[in-house]
């Protein structure tokens, strides 16, 4: 289903959002964190403009720089091995970071026969296969979105031109991978077959903001982080767009790109300013089991 236009009144008060940590002035300072992800840790994990790697205690009580790519950290996701993998804008390459050791080692940049050009998210399926988006240009629709082992061997597994393929989501049941295309302003859903092959792309909504960051909660509603306007929308299962929340002073929200869900809290990353917001998602009537 396609919806178009305004969302309507916002679900959410800016005031019921709160900064998780602070790191304008710290040190290490919280450098424009493009992504947030939950680890196995239970901690908040995200990275730098110059490649940093931090992990943030999710009560805001401690936060650490425990490796570097030396880079651009876009997307991250933990992989069945424990290693986080990282999209890296200065190195067009998926890097793998051992958290323990502190090590970093380019996992891939693509196959032989395609580099990849932005790889922007990350994301595992329960077969410990890892799709990565490549946003390919910001003013040209191209492909795609790659598809790798843990042996770093892969293949273009969706190559039908997207426009600027940034965040992804797995339905839960994996049957289904959603993308946000930022410069076509919509969220997409590519069918995932039994054996594993994409089916033709549809359009889950066209929404009126530049959407970055999803995440999906147990109940089927997705939650699009939008860049601009600085907003966090939910997609319902039937479809109908709702604004959850805005900053029209894109402070307390900055330009958000990634988000992350964990006991009822919806975690995003502010590409535009050094913290983190998280949002309580639980104490009020009609909110969604996460």
């Amino acid at each position: 289903m396609t919806v178009v236009g305004a969302h309507g009144a916002p679900l959410r008060g800016i005031e019921d959002c709160r900064i998780v940590i602070d790191g304008t002035v710290t040190e290490p300072r919280l450098d424009h964190p493009e992504c947030v992800v939950v680890g196995p840790d239970g901690a908040l994990w995200c990275g730098g403009e110059r490649g940093q790697i931090y992990r943030i205690e999710r009560d805001g009580s401690a936060m650490a720089e425990v490796a570097t790519t030396g880079g651009f950290c876009l997307g991250m996701a933990f992989g069945p091995d424990g290693m986080l993998y990282v999209c890296d804008l200065a190195h067009a390459a998926v890097m793998r970071v051992d958290t323990a050791t502190g090590t970093v080692e380019t996992f891939t940049t693509g196959t032989p026969e395609r580099r990849i050009r932005i790889p922007n998210y990350p994301v595992f399926d329960a077969q410990g296969r890892l799709y990565v988006s490549d946003s390919h240009a910001p003013d040209e629709p191209g492909p795609g979105i790659y598809r790798f082992g843990l042996d770093g061997e892969g293949e273009l597994w969706f190559s039908e031109p997207l426009t600027f393929a940034n965040g992804m989501a797995l339905a839960p049941g994996g049957d289904a991978l959603y993308v946000a295309e930022t410069f076509a302003k919509r969220v997409s859903r590519i069918p995932i077959d039994a054996h594993g092959r994409p089916g033709p792309r549809d359009t889950v909504a066209v929404v009126d903001a530049l959407p970055d960051g999803l995440a999906l909660d147990a109940d089927g509603r997705i939650y699009v982080a939008c860049y601009e306007p600085s907003e966090i929308l939910r997609i319902d299962p039937g479809g109908a767009v709702r604004l959850l929340v805005v900053d029209p002073t894109a402070h307390t929200l900055c330009h958000p790109t990634n988000v992350a869900l964990a006991d009822g809290t919806l975690y995003a990353a502010n590409l535009g300013r050094w913290h983190i917001t998280a949002l309580d998602l639980t104490n009020q009537e009609g909110d969604p089991v996460v």
